[in-house]
């Protein structure tokens, strides 16, 4: 695992203080991110066109990635893609991401 992913899983638990992020094997949550990969870039930085990821506030994240999952949010796909996570995968993504440098 490269230095700057332990870092992001480092500050994820930091980040979240939950013994959720405690217990979450970092290749499981590098493994979740990477989905995300085909459309907001590795490591979460997009190429022109999609949102990046990286550096995103952490709530602010949270907050759409929930309101993707619940409808509140239009969409074309992520709305579809979200329901497939569940809430505490939700938090440890956009921990993950918004410990990344943008």
């Amino acid at each position: 695992m490269k230095w700057n992913q332990l870092m992001a899983v480092g500050a994820l638990a930091a980040i979240t203080g939950s013994s959720f992020a405690q217990a979450m094997d970092p290749l499981q949550l590098r493994s979740l991110a990477a989905s995300c990969a085909n459309c907001h870039g590795t490591m979460g930085v997009a190429e022109p066109g999609n949102e990046s990821l990286a550096g995103v506030n952490k709530e602010e994240l949270l907050k759409k990635m929930m309101d993707f999952k619940s409808g509140k949010k239009p969409a074309t796909i992520m709305h579809q893609l979200s329901k497939g996570y569940t809430d505490e995968q939700l938090v440890a993504l956009a921990g993950y991401f918004s410990a990344l440098k943008k």
